[in-house]
């Protein structure tokens, strides 16, 4: 078993009530970060020694930002906490009757438990979505859905053959939620800005199209601020495509359920999510998209030293479930350390209740929308919003300033400068062969 190598003193650590947290995304960074010196040992343990900001994975897949700005060393940010320990490891199964945790190379034994493992793209059973779809979830798809890109980019230049330059220069979107809005208003931007490096390409023959299966765009925001994320997609150039439900992919583009086929060289895939966890030595109450149920105080039924937070949790508020955006997550962290810490002074845990502080999405061109309260806005606003919100919570000063400079220059400067292309292996599983003839 892992024990701590602390020799001044190891006594007292092994004397301290363990709290071990799986997963090192929001929930579970926020929840070891309120245990700072809380006289508990936290070992904190995640399969990469970085954070991601997942919110600006999609302007790393669309070359705005360089990967290493949003992913910030796990060491860095605890290093000011004694009492917490990093493990980078693979965590493979969890004994909750015996509290261990059986990672790749080790054993660690635990008396709390926090499971904030996240999620990963949930494909719906769609035939061919897996294999031919791109996914953005981590850091690795979105370098790999850039590479695939520019690629793209690269070999239109290459064709004097219009139909084929065409299918190389249209990217279908499946998703209108808030991702989905993401991509497409930002590949709309790329279009315009990326037509000075390629003077042997009319970029007006570029196509973005995105697909919602329901009657309306950003479902988690009022109708009204769906209309309007429609209607300027729709003057951004990106055609949107509603009740438009995907019933497979192939390589090259896309088929509807009403029969249509839509002809794209890269399918982008932000149509859905589900939670993601190692295997459990016990039964567990599960939900819609995998989701772990927990009791209001975030407990696992039946498991009072065992707690699931971020989009592993199924939790309702006000008779609705919560959506799964960072700000939840964060709050959930926060409970959780409150709560343990009950624990240990002999107290009953709290319910936890997430207080929304409103919802932003952008769309691109200056332009986003959002709800605060009983306020709704759009336009520049949101735009303004979206960006200084996301600025503020990127872990490190030195990201926040350099991602700052990566906005000034895209936006004064009209300009995306991170567009290397090392083909990962991820690019060439779902690339068309004759993209590369």
């Amino acid at each position: 078993m892992l024990k701590s190598n602390n020799s001044t003193n190891g006594q007292q650590l092994e004397k301290r009530q363990r709290v071990a947290i799986v997963g090192a995304g929001f929930g579970g960074m926020q929840a070891a970060q309120s245990l700072a010196r809380s006289g508990v040992e936290v070992m904190l343990i995640d399969r990469n020694n970085y954070q991601t900001f997942v919110p600006l994975l999609y302007q790393v897949a669309t070359a705005q930002i360089e990967p290493e700005k949003i992913a910030y060393p796990i060491r860095t940010i605890v290093r000011s906490s004694p009492n917490i320990r990093f493990l980078m490891a693979e965590v493979e199964h969890i004994d909750f009757a015996n509290k261990v945790i059986k990672t790749d190379n080790t054993s660690i034994t635990y008396d709390y438990l926090v499971l904030a493992t996240g999620s990963q793209t949930q494909f719906l059973g769609i035939p061919g979505a897996s294999e031919y779809a791109f996914s953005m979830r981590n850091l690795g798809e979105a370098i790999a859905l850039r590479e695939r890109i520019f690629s793209c980019f690269e070999k239109a230049a290459q064709h004097s053959d219009p139909i084929s330059r065409e299918h190389l220069l249209t990217f279908a979107i499946v998703g209108g939620g808030g991702t989905g809005v993401e991509v497409a208003g930002a590949l709309s931007e790329s279009l315009k800005v990326l037509a000075k490096d390629y003077p042997t390409l009319d970029l007006r023959q570029g196509r973005i199209i995105l697909l919602q299966s329901s009657d309306r765009l950003l479902p988690d925001l009022p109708q009204k601020l769906g209309n309007y994320t429609y209607k300027r997609l729709l003057q951004m150039g990106v055609k949107v495509h509603l009740n438009a439900k995907v019933s497979r992919v192939i390589r090259g583009g896309v088929y509807l359920h009403d029969g249509e086929s839509i002809p794209a060289a890269t399918v982008v895939w932000t149509a859905g999510m589900e939670a993601v966890y190692p295997t459990i030595s016990e039964k567990l109450f599960i939900t819609a998209k995998s989701k772990l149920i927990v009791n209001p105080t975030l407990q696992l039924p039946g498991r009072s030293n065992v707690y699931a937070i971020g989009d592993l949790a199924y939790v309702e508020q006000r008779g609705k479930p919560l959506t799964g955006v960072a700000p939840e997550a964060l709050q959930q962290g926060v409970a959780v350390a409150k709560n343990i810490k009950r624990h240990l002074q002999g107290k009953k845990p709290q319910r936890f209740k997430y207080f929304n502080k409103g919802r932003l999405a952008i769309i691109g061109s200056y332009s986003g929308v959002g709800k605060i309260g009983p306020f709704e806005f759009g336009g520049f606003l949101g735009w303004f919003m979206w960006l200084g919100v996301h600025l503020v919570y990127l872990p490190g000063y030195r990201s926040r300033l350099l991602v700052l400079l990566s906005w000034l220059h895209t936006y004064l400067v009209g300009d995306r400068t991170a567009r290397s292309i090392v083909f990962s292996k991820t690019t060439l599983q779902k690339t068309p062969e004759r993209l590369y003839r």
